[in-house]
């Protein structure tokens, strides 16, 4: 996926609304990572796979996730 810019146009008058705004977003990815690996998990993909599509090593994944899948 091809990194891409934050437009100038995305400021805020108060810059504690930008850190609510990501402070959101990273919650949001995690919930969406979270149960993306529970279902690659319930598909029968292995951690090594699940690895690859997030970009991190399988031992990384696994350490986040394993306990919550096993």
């Amino acid at each position: 996926m091809a990194e891409r810019t934050i437009p100038d146009t995305l400021e805020f008058a108060d810059p504690a609304q930008g850190f609510r705004a990501s402070l959101a977003l990273h919650g949001l990815a995690e919930r969406v990572e979270a149960r993306s690996v529970e279902l690659a998990r319930k598909k029968g993909w292995a951690w090594q796979q699940i690895g690859e599509a997030l970009g991190v090593t399988r031992q990384s994944v696994h350490h986040k996730y394993g306990r919550d899948q096993e």
